[in-house]
């Protein structure tokens, strides 16, 4: 029963109770009525012998086949949430892969028609990294810029892993003033991280490029614009960021 509590969360054992109580209670009212029914076409009604079997029958054999059943059923789902978040989650950083990063996006797209912002962020000479410390290090330094963008990010944002040392970020109803601090955090905040491979400091810095918009907007369009203003701040420098409003 311990690996059982250690596969399923304490939300999943709640409604394993709940619907194994309900389910026994109902059983034994049913088997009750059903009993005394029974017993009064053949007998004055039903006796304390029979009310006992009428309750403790349902309870001992019904009780225990609902909970294995409700057990099953749950880490079925359990299983299957499992399996859905490795298909939509990059194994290294946490942060959605590209495919569910862009599904996120096109899906709020589609729902909204407001306002908000994609930023990509691209870590600075990160092959750098790699030939100098080797790749190990450079995973744990990816894994560092990750969770620095996830932090900077407000609840709310989509953050995405676009393939090797490249994020996305989506601001849902963010608006130029907010996309351009937030954009200003991460690049912030990344530059803080004290990355010492070996006890040898190595500074992380990323480049953002970002568009911002206001009405519909398509994905491929706004990746278009990010990727561009992305180019820009590379060019102007790196360890920086460049906005620009869609039309």
């Amino acid at each position: 029963m311990t690996g059982l509590h250690k596969q399923l969360p304490k939300y999943a054992w709640l409604r394993i109770q709940r619907v194994t109580g309900v389910v026994t209670a109902l059983s034994i009212v049913l088997s009750v009525v059903m009993t005394n029914a029974i017993m009064e076409t053949f007998s004055a009604g039903v006796n304390v012998q029979g009310l006992a079997v009428s309750i403790l029958t349902p309870l001992a054999l019904g009780g225990p086949m609902i909970f294995f059943l409700m057990l099953k059923h749950e880490q079925l789902r359990h299983a299957n949430r499992q399996l859905e978040k490795l298909a939509t989650t990059d194994w290294l950083t946490a942060c959605l892969n590209r495919g569910a990063f862009t599904r996120a996006v096109t899906q709020h797209l589609g729902a909204s028609r407001r306002q908000g912002a994609l930023l990509f962020v691209d870590a600075d000479d990160f092959k750098g990294v790699n030939d100098r410390f080797g790749h190990d290090q450079g995973d744990e330094a990816l894994r560092l810029l990750a969770a620095a963008i996830q932090v900077a990010v407000s609840e709310g944002g989509i953050v995405g892993r676009l393939g090797g040392e490249e994020f996305g970020v989506f601001l849902p109803d963010a608006d130029p003033v907010a996309a351009d601090r937030a954009a200003e955090q991460i690049r912030s905040m990344v530059a803080a991280i004290a990355f010492e491979p070996g006890g040898m400091p190595c500074p992380l810095s990323v480049s953002i490029g970002g568009t911002t918009f206001a009405g519909p907007a398509e994905f491929s369009e706004l990746y278009r614009l990010a990727d561009q203003r992305l180019y820009d701040a590379k060019n102007s420098g790196r360890d920086c960021v460049a906005m620009m409003q869609a039309a």
